[in-house]
Parts: C-alpha cells; sequence; structure tokens
C-alpha cells in the first residue's frame, strides 16, 4: 500500500479557533488542477506497475491519496493517518501502538514546507516520503529528515545555477524577489552566498507569501519601482508569482528582466495569466523534458476519478467545465450530465507543460516498487509472507538503481536526491500572443565546475522583445588604466573608477589595484601599460652635446695651431723668455683638458665613469701647474737681478720640471685613493624627472670628488696670488698679468661652477662640468697664448731682444 499526499486544493477558509471545543476540519477552497494531476500520475504509475508481469509479479499495489490543501497541520495529520491507519481512531483504542505502518512509502508533498513537517514527523518511523516537487537544500540533512527523499534535484545546485546564470550575463546588481516560506527563504540564502562569491550584489532582497495583505504586495512593487537594477530574480511558488503578476499588471511595471526557477518557469498557467507581459523574454531553470508513453492518455482518461470519491469528482468536473449537477441551486450555469467531453477544453488540466514533474511522480513510485521486488526477492514470483520492515524499505529504497522505460536511470546519493540537471528556459513570445518556452542551455551539476553552464547558440529573447542582453550594473565597468573604489555605505558592486596615478597601471577591466611599473617603465598616456622611460644623458646627437664637442674640438684644434707657432718660431725671443719647455708642457696640457671634456659626453660606462673624473682632475692639475711654474719664473727672474741675488740657481728648468711632476703626482694619488676606494660608476637616476631615467655617473666617493676639485681650486689660487704679486713688473715682459687674467677666469667660471652643478638637473648638471672645463681652458689658452701669437704673426717688429729687454712703466690694475 502506498500514500499520497497532494493539494487538491490550493488554500483554505480562514477560521478563529475559541479553543473551547475541538476545532473544525479545514475548509478547502480553489480547486487545484495540478493536485489532480499529481495524483493521476500515481495512479498510472500504479497501475503500470500491477500490469507488469517482470516487476513484482503476483503482488498487486494499493493507494490511499488525501488532500492536505497545501496546509502544513492537515499534512501532518494526514501523515499520521498513513502510518497509523484511520484517523478518526480514538487516542484510547486498545490497539496496540507497535503495528506496522498502514502503508510502505508515502508520495509527496509538493511543497517544501509541508515536507518539512511531515519528514520531521514520520522521520521516526523510517516511513519513506518521496517528493516529487520540493526542492529545498535543508530537506538534504539527513540528521533532521532521515526518511525523506525525492525525484527532484536540491535547491542547493538551482541556486547555485541561477547565481552562475546570473554572472554569465553580466548582471552584477540585481534585486530578489522569494516566498516567504522555506522553499524560497532557504533557496535564495544559497543563491545570494553563491551570488557574493561570485561579485554579484543585490539592490533589494524581499519576502511575501500569497496569503499577506495587500498592502505588502505594494510595498514590493514599491520596491521594485525605486530600484535602480534591470534584473530580478525570484525564488517564488507559482501561486506566489502569479499574485505578483497581478499586482504589478495593475502598476503596468514591464521591461524588466526576470529569472526564475523551475516553479514557474516552464509553467503555461503563469504564461497564461501574464497578459499584460509583464515576464515576456523571461530566463530561468526547469526539469529537464520528459515523456512517457501512455502517461497524458491516461491522465486526461478520468474514470479512474469517478471510482475514487464521487464528491471529489465532482468538485472537480464542475470545476472543469464550469457546470452544476443537478442537486445543486447555483443558477447562470449549464448543467452537469458527468459525460462531457473533454475534446477540445483547454485548461490546466489538459495543459502537459508540467510533464518532467509527472516523471518525478512516476519515478518515485517506480522507486518503491523495485525496492519492493528486491525485498520479496522476486524472480518469477515472490514471497508473499516475508514481514515488511519500513527500515528495511528505506535502506533498499536509497540503493535502488534502475532505468525507467524511456530509458533514464534513476538512482539517490548518500543525502536522498537525484542527479542535479537543468534545462535552462527563455521566454519567447510568438506571434498570436503564446509564450513559447524555448531550451537554450543546459545546466550539469555532475560536470567541472568550468563546464557545468553551457548556453547553446540559439537567439534570446529579452525584456520587450529585446534582441541585446540587457545591461544591469550598479557601476559602469572600469577601463584599463583606472581602478575601483568603493562608495562609501554601498554595497561592492557600487564603486567609482579612479584613474591610475602615474607611474602605475592597470591592464585589466575592472581592476581594484593599480600596480607599479618597474624603476625602469614608466606608465603610459592611457596608464594601461608600461612603457620603456627614455634614458637620458648628454649624447653626441643632441644640439647642446654637438655644440660641447664642436667647442672641445676647436679648442684642441686652436692649441695644436699654437704649438705649431710656437715650434715654427721656437727661436724668438718672445718664445724663449717665456719659457718655451714650460709653454710647450701648458699647451699639451691644454689640448688633454679639452680632449677631457669629450669623455663626460656619451652614455656612461664603468670606464667612462673613472675615466673622466680622474683625466679632468690630473690634466688641470698639470695644467696650473705649468701655469705656477710660469709664475714662478717670471717672480724668480725679475729677484734674479736684483745685487746678490741668487735664487735662479734654485728654480732653474730641473727645479720647474720637478715643481710641475710634483704637483701632478699629488693629484695622481688623490686619484688613485678615490679609484681604488670608492671609484664613480655609472648610475640610474630615477628620481630627478618621473618618465626618465638619467644615466650618469655617481660620485662613488664625494669625499674623492671635491678633494679633486679642492686641490685644483689651492694650486689656482696659489697661482693667482703670485702673478698678483707680479702685476707691477714691466710691460714688456709681464706675462704675469696675462696669467693673473687667466686665473680670475679660471677662478670665476669655477666657483659659479659648484652652484650650477649642485642645482642643474639630469643631463644638464654634466653640460655645466663640460662648459665649466671648456670655459676655463679657454680662457687660459686666450689669456697666455693669444698675445703672443698676436705679436709673433702680426707684429714682427716687437719680436726683439731689445723689445724683450726694453724699460717701460710698469701698468697697475
Amino acid at each position: 500500500m502506498l500514500g499520497g499526499v497532494f493539494s487538491f486544493h490550493s488554500s483554505w477558509k480562514d477560521r478563529r479557533d475559541t479553543y473551547m471545543d475541538k476545532p473544525l476540519p479545514l475548509q478547502c477552497t480553489s480547486f487545484n488542477f495540478r493536485g489532480i494531476q499529481y495524483a493521476q500520475a500515481m495512479l498510472f504509475a500504479i497501475e503500470e506497475i500491477n500490469n507488469s508481469t517482470d516487476l513484482l509479479p503476483g503482488i498487486s499495489l494499493g493507494y490511499k491519496i488525501y488532500d492536505v490543501c497545501g496546509s502544513i497541520s492537515r499534512g501532518v495529520r494526514v501523515a499520521l493517518a498513513l502510518a497509523n491507519g484511520n484517523e478518526l481512531v480514538s487516542s484510547h483504542s486498545e490497539a496496540p501502538c507497535g503495528r506496522p505502518a498502514q502503508v510502505q512509502a508515502i508520495m509527496g508533498e509538493t511543497s517544501s514546507s509541508p515536507c518539512m513537517a511531515i519528514a520531521t514527523v514520520i522521520g521516526r518511523f523510517h516511513i519513506p516520503l518521496i517528493s516529487h516537487f520540493a526542492t529545498c537544500a535543508c530537506l538534504s540533512d539527513k540528521t533532521k529528515y532521515p526518511s525523506f527523499l525525492r525525484t527532484i534535484p536540491s535547491d542547493y545546485y538551482q541556486s547555485r545555477a541561477l547565481a552562475q546564470l546570473v554572472k554569465h550575463f553580466g548582471w552584477t546588481w540585481v534585486g530578489a524577489i522569494r516566498s516567504n516560506d522555506d522553499y524560497g527563504n532557504n533557496g535564495m540564502a544559497i543563491f545570494t552566498e553563491t551570488a557574493q562569491q561570485l561579485g554579484i550584489c543585490l539592490e533589494y532582497s524581499v519576502s511575501f507569501f500569497r496569503t499577506d495583505p495587500p498592502d505588502k504586495i505594494q510595498k514590493i512593487v514599491d520596491i521594485i519601482k525605486a530600484s535602480t537594477s534591470n534584473v530580478t530574480v525570484t525564488f517564488l511558488s507559482h501561486m506566489d508569482i502569479d499574485i505578483l503578476i497581478h499586482e504589478l499588471s495593475l502598476h503596468n511595471l514591464t521591461g524588466y528582466q526576470w529569472v526564475g526557477t523551475e516553479a514557474w518557469i516552464f509553467d503555461s498557467q503563469t504564461a497564461a495569466m501574464d497578459r499584460h507581459h509583464v515576464l515576456d523574454g523571461a530566463i530561468g531553470l526547469s526539469i529537464p523534458k520528459a515523456h512517457v508513453s501512455g502517461m497524458r492518455e491516461f491522465m486526461l482518461d478520468v474514470k479512474s476519478l469517478k471510482a475514487s470519491s464521487n464528491e471529489l469528482f465532482t468538485e472537480f468536473w464542475e470545476t472543469l467545465f464550469n457546470c452544476k449537477f443537478k442537486q445543486s441551486s447555483a443558477v447562470n450555469q449549464s448543467e452537469c450530465t458527468g459525460h462531457e467531453d473533454l475534446t477540445g477544453v483547454q485548461n490546466s488540466f489538459t495543459d502537459m507543460s508540467l510533464m518532467p514533474i509527472f516523471y518525478n511522480v512516476y519515478k518515485g513510485v517506480y522507486a518503491v516498487a523495485h525496492a519492493l521486488h528486491n525485498i520479496l526477492s522476486c524472480n518469477n514470483t515472490c514471497h508473499n509472507k516475508a514481514q515488511l520492515n519500513s527500515f528495511t524499505i528505506l535502506q533498499h529504497i536509497r540503493n535502488i538503481r534502475f532505468k525507467t522505460k524511456e530509458g533514464d536511470e534513476v538512482y539517490f546519493n548518500e543525502n536522498g536526491d537525484p542527479p542535479a540537471k537543468y534545462e535552462i528556459i527563455n521566454w519567447q513570445p510568438t506571434e498570436n500572443g503564446i509564450v513559447d518556452f524555448v531550451p537554450v542551455g543546459l545546466y550539469d551539476a555532475s560536470l567541472p565546475a568550468d563546464k557545468q553552464l553551457k548556453l547553446q547558440n540559439k537567439s534570446l529573447i529579452w525584456a520587450q522583445n529585446s534582441q541585446q542582453v540587457p545591461l544591469s550594473v550598479c557601476s559602469e565597468k572600469c577601463p584599463p588604466g583606472t581602478r575601483k573604489v568603493l562608495q562609501k555605505g554601498k554595497p561592492v558592486c557600487c564603486y567609482d573608477c579612479l584613474r591610475c596615478a602615474e607611474g602605475e597601471i592597470s591592464n585589466i577591466t575592472d581592476s581594484i589595484t593599480c600596480v607599479r611599473c618597474h624603476p625602469d617603465f614608466w606608465s603610459n598616456e592611457r596608464r594601461d601599460a608600461c612603457v620603456k622611460k627614455e634614458a637620458e644623458f648628454l649624447s653626441y646627437e643632441e644640439i647642446m652635446g654637438a655644440l660641447l664637442t664642436a667647442a672641445s674640438l676647436l679648442g684642441t684644434c686652436l692649441s695644436a695651431v699654437v704649438a705649431f707657432i710656437f715650434f715654427r718660431y721656437r727661436q724668438t725671443p718672445i718664445v724663449r723668455a717665456n719659457n718655451s719647455e714650460l709653454s710647450f708642457l701648458l699647451l699639451f696640457s691644454l689640448t688633454l683638458c679639452f680632449l677631457c671634456s669629450l669623455t663626460f659626453i656619451g652614455r656612461p660606462s664603468e670606464w667612462s665613469c673613472m675615466l673622466r673624473h680622474t683625466a679632468f682632475g690630473i690634466t688641470f692639475v698639470l695644467c696650473i701647474s705649468c701655469v705656477l711654474g710660469k709664475t714662478i719664473v717670471v717672480l724668480m727672474a725679475f729677484r734674479a737681478t736684483l745685487p746678490g741675488s741668487n735664487v735662479m740657481k734654485w728654480f732653474g728648468p730641473a727645479q720647474q720640471k720637478l715643481s710641475v711632476l710634483g704637483f701632478t703626482l699629488v693629484q695622481v694619488v688623490i686619484c688613485i685613493l678615490w679609484l681604488t676606494i670608492s671609484p664613480p660608476f655609472p648610475f640610474k637616476n630615477f628620481k630627478e624627472f618621473k618618465d626618465k631615467i638619467i644615466l650618469e655617473c655617481a660620485l662613488g666617493s664625494a669625499v674623492g670628488f671635491w678633494a679633486v676639485l679642492g686641490y685644483i681650486g689651492l694650486l689656482a689660487m696659489l697661482c693667482f696670488f703670485l702673478a698678483f704679486l707680479a702685476r707691477k713688473l714691466p710691460d714688456n715682459f709681464n706675462e704675469a698679468k696675462f696669467i693673473t687674467f687667466s686665473m680670475l677666469i679660471f677662478c670665476a667660471v669655477w666657483i659659479t661652477f659648484i652652484p650650477a652643478y649642485v642645482s642643474s638637473p639630469g643631463k644638464f648638471s654634466v653640460a655645466v662640468e663640460v662648459f665649466a672645463i671648456l670655459a676655463s681652458s679657454f680662457g687660459l689658452l686666450i689669456c697666455i697664448f693669444i698675445p703672443k701669437c698676436y705679436i709673433i704673426l702680426l707684429k714682427p717688429e716687437k719680436n726683439t731682444k731689445k723689445n724683450m729687454m726694453g724699460k717701460g712703466q710698469p701698468n697697475s690694475f
């Protein structure tokens, strides 16, 4: 014997109990054809099994079916009646309480909340309860509902599938409406959790129940009106969605994209009620389509209903044909004969769009039959005398695995759930106003996560018959080059897009951070890529580098020309009178000074960095040493003319050369120590400019650098001082005056060099140093040698020994 718990009515009359008398039975209202269809599917399976010679041969299945009107309390009472026998038996009956259950299993109920209550009660007795449409994930908890099984997948999978579907279309800002029962609350809770993991935000999440007062439904309508999201995800039963559609139609709220569950997404009755096209373009999950040969014909044959209950048949028939039987006093209605023809009748009873759910009922009955077949060890016959124990039946049902006549495999996992497979359905309105439920994809929870959702290449119809996927986001996607900054007090999907700072990039859409570029790179204008920084150094190709190179080569050539002139006229008095050896050494050192400036131009390398400063320091000391030697010679020469003076023997040519060598060796020692302890090296300066790399030579040891410059400055000041003392010597033989001017220029250049060098950025500091080298070198060359060349070439009459030895008044300055 199998029990059936279905809702032949969808509601009941409200009553107020006084608790003074025993409450009267519920008065059910709103006849529900779906409940009749589920019962018919159960009867079809039972009849098919009873007529089979392969399954339970010699055993007949019977049934007891009750109408619970969707009431939880009535569902519990009916379940106890099926377990214990006649529900009218008094509690004082002497019948033993430990007798076997009256039914081997119970089929039903349709909704999750009644199933939870029924399973809680009968679970103690291990009576299997197999539901065809209760999807709440909470029912998978075997500690609370040990005897519950179902032939429809758990909402645990459906909720996650809905979240993946929403994410697939890029909807990150959605509204949520659920039934205020276990089905809606648990299903939406799992959807919300999964949606948050996928980066989807809910603008609102509201619930209602079909028995709620109108003002609560109105509040939900107002919330939808005020929302900015264009997509609404629903976890509603078909009865609740019908009420919501009616209310939305009154306010002409269309144009929203609806996402639905299996409860209504493929329900033709819901589509028929949507006369204002509120749900056009809806998309959602449904149980895969099914076909059971012979079931449609059996369900439309109402003979079994005639035999079951005259009262039920009467109400069913009157509702089906909108008529009244003769004993009724109703007016304005045709009289029922009981022989009306179903042909041509179009209503929810003749609609077979819920065939997948009917198939679930069918599979549940067959699961019990296969379990009994195994328990009774049926082959050609069954052992009729075997004692049927509820716990044994439950264990066998959990472990069964069989194929239906349509080839579908039926089994339950450890939670009593079947495999989770869904079709993705799209509501596509046709020209005649009828909605076509078009399968556009599949969801299979048994596949790897990245392959579970699969959409077919079919054109989808969206809200307002649009061909374009609707947009539903709180904030537009942040393009590359920006990062997301959350808006205060709003969900994570609401954000502003801030441009990445200089030197930072983001190369993906909706980046939450900007990544700093490598020091050798810099962000481009769009801030979406790092480009290599321009390496800046004083090069030969640029104008400034070319001019300095030209000046250096000019100075070198002039020095060579002057040296040639001095060599050509080396026997003339003016050349011989000015210590020709020191003059040629000075010209050589000036040539090196001009040439050493070239080491400052070009890309710095390890050798060029060490060479440029040491070459500069040594050549300039050599140069200043020669000038200093010439100055001392001038002073000593005039001192030697005094009576009794033998100064010149202490500062002859050999001593002059040794002094130059000694002064130069000191600088060489300083440079060697600098190069040994901490030499200059090529360095990338990232701090001076953000978008450029300054290639320069780091000093290594600042002490070494300033020691080299300081020593040059010390010799220059000494030379200037001695030349200044010789300023009043006779004009015709007074080289000290020109040396003084040259040293004045030299010192002025290098004194102004220090602040200019320190404050100049990048390659300009190198240019300042090169300019100082060239300016001071030109100063020495011009002030010391050009006047002599002028006399040699243009005033040869003055280039005589008599003129050199002539007396004249000294000029003072």
